[in-house]
């Protein structure tokens, strides 16, 4: 009994953890929309101090886009490269598209 108890606790933990941090993670996000500065990209991305970032060390939309931002081709993205990078559409259609395919109201 005393088995099935921890078993469930376990699980229940495991289920919720990943919530954690989703929630975390969006309250580390600049507020108000600003997007962070390429110093601070690197600050933050930057794990062993290269002045370039590879594509182990990048996340988000600059993983996505790691190709087209690496425009020398070199594995890497400096800061010069990231300051030409093309800045992201605001808007409506910024982020995933919605699960049914149709597009959502723009108010």
């Amino acid at each position: 009994m005393n088995y099935k108890i921890k078993l469930g606790s376990l699980i229940l933990g495991l289920a919720i953890f990943p919530t954690f941090l989703s929630a975390q993670q969006d309250s580390q996000r600049p507020q108000g929309g600003k997007r962070p500065s390429v110093q601070e990209l690197f600050s933050e991305m930057d794990n062993n101090k290269d002045g370039r970032l590879s594509k182990e060390e990048v996340k988000g939309p600059l993983q996505n886009d790691f190709q087209k931002i690496d425009t020398n081709h070199d594995g890497f993205i400096s800061k010069a490269e990231l300051k030409e990078a093309p800045k992201p559409e605001g808007g409506p259609q910024q982020g995933r598209p919605p699960r049914d395919g149709k597009p959502q109201p723009t108010n």
